[in-house]
């Protein structure tokens, strides 16, 4: 029987010829992150269970991002915890302030994450990095504690959806209208602990800054991780930055999946999530008598370049609607550094909207922009649970960079047609 990529990425690091859905391996692993929150409960761990020492010092990585620079004492003291490990250990592959930037977009950026590999990291949003080819998923600060000291992990090999691309996106629409259209259509458990494969002649029209954000949300349809074939525009992306020569894997004509979905690129509309699921998909251009007051265009998901210039194409001499508070979050100190060079942060200034370090911030509900009880903001991160962004009686819009800045401008849910 054929295997998908994912199983053979699996298959390789499990020293095996053959794996099938449902076989429990344990495979060898190429790198263990970690963030300011889970690290410190995983360095916990590590030390109550008498680990003296890391498996290999670079392939351990810890971005210090949801809460820096630290919003309190409690985030302090992570910090504070993160940083005398990484030094006692020698981590390679440490991020603090000034070097940071948000996990999911640092580590591509920086080439510590390539085609073959297989990740862990105590973050559900780390299945990210299978828009490089490699297969990526969240575990939790035990398993992260274990896979420093060992450099394994075990896995029960998932089954695959496959999601066959075809077309082009129309204007406005991007890889965040994509994965809100298949989370939409299959739901928040449709691909419960299986891969989502990403295939088909679409695939190459659509940019690195794109897959990175379709994979980054895979697990908000429950899967177990995302990926996408490696081709010329991987490649590319890989070349001059990757630290180490990757490995391409590609399915077997004969893999088995449990179901393959057809998406047609070029139907795709600008789509939002309303409240209080990500699988809450309706089109933008049905929700225009929606006021907000907040919105956020960052995160793990659309912080990256090509979001902050179809930001800036919007907010460019225009203004932020009166009442609407605007934070736009650049993900990387390298992104943050272009948008100056650029004259974006001046544009979003001008238009009325405050520009931020590198922070998961109001993702989460840490700070930069919680919500209050009865406020609506429109944000490009990946989910709008219930008190997700602040109070438990506020409510957050998933969009695209492009819906959520032409909503600051007009300050209602609008497609950039209408500004």
């Amino acid at each position: 029987m054929g295997m998908t990529m994912t199983q053979k990425i699996l298959a390789a690091h499990a020293g095996l010829d053959q794996v099938v859905p449902g076989q429990l391996i344990r495979a060898k692993l190429d790198l263990v992150l970690g963030n300011d929150i889970t690290t410190p409960v995983a360095v916990n761990e590590f030390q109550k269970a008498g680990f003296e020492k890391v498996f290999d010092k670079d392939k351990i990585a810890i971005v210090l991002d949801h809460f820096v620079p630290n919003k309190d004492i409690k985030a302090a003291q992570q910090s504070k915890q993160c940083r005398e490990f990484a030094c006692a250990h020698c981590v390679s592959h440490f991020y603090d302030v000034g070097k940071m930037g948000i996990e999911h977009a640092l580590l591509p950026e920086q080439g510590v994450v390539t085609a073959g590999d297989c990740i862990i990291g105590a973050d559900s949003h780390t299945c990210t990095y299978g828009a490089v080819g490699a297969f990526s998923t969240g575990v939790g600060s035990t398993d992260m504690a274990a896979g420093m000291a060992t450099g394994e992990a075990w896995f029960k090999v998932p089954s695959a959806l496959r999601f066959r691309l075809t077309g082009y996106l129309p204007r406005h629409c991007s890889g965040k209208d994509v994965i809100l259209t298949i989370i939409g259509m299959i739901g928040v458990d449709g691909a419960l602990y299986r891969s989502m494969e990403f295939t088909g002649e679409g695939v190459g029209s659509l940019t690195m800054d794109e897959r990175l954000c379709i994979c980054n949300m895979a697990i908000e349809a429950g899967a177990k991780n995302g990926i996408f074939p490696v081709d010329g525009v991987t490649r590319q992306y890989l070349a001059g930055r990757a630290e180490r020569p990757g490995t391409i894997y590609e399915a077997d004509p004969d893999a088995e999946y449990e179901k393959t979905y057809e998406i047609d690129l070029s139907r795709i509309v600008p789509t939002v999530a309303c409240p209080h699921l990500p699988e809450n998909t309706r089109p933008a251009s049905e929700l225009r008598d929606i006021r907000i007051d907040q919105v956020v265009i960052g995160s793990c998901t659309n912080g990256r370049m090509q979001d902050m210039e179809t930001a800036y194409h919007i907010l460019r001499d225009r203004q932020v609607a009166p009442g609407v508070r605007c934070i736009i979050i650049p993900a990387t100190m390298a992104i943050y550094r272009e948008c100056v060079e650029r004259g974006y942060v001046t544009a979003f200034i001008d238009a009325g909207a405050v520009v931020s370090t590198p922070t998961c911030g109001p993702c989460l509900g840490g700070y930069m922009g919680i919500l209050a009880a009865g406020e609506r903001c429109i944000a490009t991160t990946n989910r709008n649970f219930v008190g997700r962004m602040g109070h438990v009686d506020s409510e957050v819009y998933l969009a695209s960079p492009a819906v959520a800045a032409a909503s600051a401008v007009t300050g209602h849910i609008s497609t950039p047609e209408e500004v």
